[in-house]
């Protein structure tokens, strides 16, 4: 079977939320104008964004022991089950997204032992029959792409391109009235800004002493603040707010993921660390600044009005979880100053956000 001739394709990314919707335009590569069916294997992050994913017609949730976040199951019976699951299925190929420090061969093994036929991934030593076609990892020695660019390149070398490279989600007519409901409600409208002050790596966040001083300093030239959090994040949510001088409201723990996504379609600009909203931001069209910590070039906002913002530091792309040197200085230098002055400026070139037809990067 040629890969032109698939119509049953098993994708892989088992890994965050962030990265899955920065697959978004090779799934859409790979759907190939609705003649193939997507199926998804994810991690439970992943699966909450998977619904949301028009090409995607269903998902499998599996926590891979080889990942970081995954609990190990102790008599393997859940692995076992996952290859009959895959193997039931009859699909034709698989596609196999990692980013370059990620292992793929426990993943093309696990599509090897269910029989299906063609298995796609990057790999940095041969792979022999684990893999069928396969793409030399060359990242980081030789460079770096964005994360949207080297899966977009995975699915280009079997023949898969699209038009669109954009990021994208549908985001529910229920939602979306939902989030109406909630902005009436809180009496939300006008000059407001969503600041999302998590993240899931300690290294990736901008110290909340500096966001309670920079949606202090938004708050001050009219701006009303509404902080976002999952329920892990209440209590840093309640910690910034309470120092914040003027009205900002809280919606942390309050949301599920369609309606937070509906609710930074609605919104007139995101800041955020370099976590999930950033993303999603990307994929609705949301005017996002990012405060962007340098552990990772690969992550910037794609294709979307924005700003990014880090400090420059001799220990940047560490690829940490947690700061190595213990400062996080590529954040925590960031002036509450220059972030405010950030979405003062992208305010006003992006004032009418949801009537721009097209998205430009609008600097580092």
């Amino acid at each position: 079977m040629k890969w032109r001739e698939v119509r049953n394709i098993l994708c892989m990314r088992l890994d965050s939320m962030g990265d899955l919707l920065m697959t978004t335009p090779a799934l859409r590569a790979s759907w190939q104008e609705g003649r193939c069916r997507l199926t998804l294997l994810t991690s439970k992050a992943g699966a909450v964004v998977a619904s949301s994913i028009p090409e995607i017609s269903d998902v499998i949730v599996y926590e891979a022991p080889w990942m970081k976040a995954a609990a190990v199951s102790q008599f393997r019976d859940v692995d076992s089950e996952i290859i009959e699951r895959l193997r039931e299925r009859g699909f034709d190929a698989a596609v196999i997204f990692t980013v370059f420090s990620q292992n793929p061969l426990p993943s093309a093994l696990l599509t090897y032992l269910a029989g299906i036929p063609l298995r796609l991934a990057h790999c940095r030593e041969n792979p022999y029959g684990l893999l069928t076609h396969w793409l030399p990892e060359t990242e980081p020695e030789r460079g770096i792409q964005h994360e949207v660019e080297r899966q977009l390149r995975l699915v280009s070398h079997v023949g898969y391109d699209c038009q669109r490279r954009n990021l994208e989600i549908h985001v529910a007519q229920e939602s979306l009235a939902k989030t109406t409901a909630l902005r009436e409600r809180l009496s939300i409208g006008g000059k407001w800004i969503l600041i999302h002050p998590g993240a899931s790596a300690a290294s990736r966040r901008y110290p909340p002493h500096l966001f309670s001083q920079v949606a202090t300093g938004l708050i001050e030239r009219g701006f009303t603040i509404v902080l976002s959090g999952d329920s892990s994040e209440r209590e840093l949510v309640r910690d910034i707010q309470k120092d914040i001088k003027g009205r900002a409201l809280s919606v942390a723990g309050d949301l599920e993921f369609t309606d937070l996504a509906a609710l930074i379609h609605s919104a007139p600009l995101v800041l955020t660390n370099n976590t999930g909203p950033a993303h999603i931001s990307a994929a609705v069209g949301t005017p996002v600044v990012v405060l962007y910590a340098l552990t990772n070039p690969q992550h910037t906002p794609w294709m979307v009005p924005s700003i990014v913002l880090s400090h420059d530091v001799p220990c940047g792309n560490c690829f940490k979880s947690v700061c190595p040197e213990g400062h996080n200085n590529c954040l925590s230098l960031i002036k509450p100053e220059r972030v405010i002055d950030a979405c003062l400026t992208l305010w006003r070139k992006q004032h009418k956000p949801h009537q721009e037809t097209t998205h430009a990067h609008l600097g580092n």
